[in-house]
C-alpha cells in the first residue's frame, strides 16, 4: 500500500502558473501516475497521466499548458500547471495505479483556485 499527499494548490490569478507535488510514502516506479481535479458540481476527470514507464497522456482541455512529470528516485509526482484559467479551478487529486494488480490509491487532494 502507497499513501500520497498532495501539495502546491492555492490562489492564483488568471494566466498564472502553479507546480504540484504528490510525495508518495513508498515507491513508485511500479505504479502508473495520475492528476484528476473535481470541480463542484462536476465528476472527477482525468487532467494527466504518466505510466510507469513514462509515456503521458492528457485531457484536451490542459494539452499544451499542464504538464505531468515523475521523479521516481524521489518518488514524488509534478504537475507543472501554466496559463491557468478559470475553469482550472478545482480540487486536485493524486492517484497511484497498477490495474493488473487491482491497485488504486488516491490522495486526500488539493485546492487550486484560478481567480482574479
Amino acid at each position: 500500500q502507497v499513501q500520497l499527499v498532495e501539495s502546491g494548490g492555492g490562489l492564483v490569478q488568471p494566466g498564472g502558473s502553479l507546480r504540484l507535488s504528490c510525495a508518495a510514502s513508498g515507491t513508485i516506479f511500479i505504479y502508473d501516475m495520475g492528476w484528476y481535479r473535481q470541480a463542484p458540481g462536476k465528476q472527477r476527470e482525468l487532467v494527466a497521466a504518466i505510466t510507469s514507464g513514462g509515456s503521458t497522456n492528457y485531457a484536451d482541455s490542459v494539452k499544451g499548458r499542464f504538464t505531468i512529470s515523475r521523479d521516481n528516485a524521489k518518488n514524488t509526482v509534478y504537475l507543472q500547471m501554466n496559463s491557468l484559467k478559470p475553469e482550472d479551478t478545482a480540487v486536485y487529486y493524486c492517484n497511484a495505479r497498477k490495474t493488473n494488480y487491482g491497485w488504486d490509491y488516491w490522495g486526500q487532494g488539493t485546492q487550486v483556485t484560478v481567480s482574479s
